[in-house]
């Protein structure tokens, strides 16, 4: 009974110290961080983009 009391609270810290998961969490956030700036990054540029492809086309057309 002894043995039994004392060691619940070492298993209990053992739970609590468990990293196993730590890194998953954090591939998980960076991956979130860098989605959100794609997407940022996409809906501020992608409008310049589209009239630059259009001048691109139409300069490339009047060439030809």
């Amino acid at each position: 009974m002894f043995e039994v009391a004392f060691g619940i609270p070492a298993l209990a810290g053992k739970r609590l110290h468990r990293e196993d998961g730590q890194a998953l969490v954090e591939y998980a956030l960076i991956l979130g961080l860098v989605s959100v700036v794609a997407i940022a990054l996409l809906s501020a540029v992608g409008t310049d983009i589209t009239s630059l492809l259009a001048r691109v086309t139409s300069a490339l057309e009047s060439a030809l």
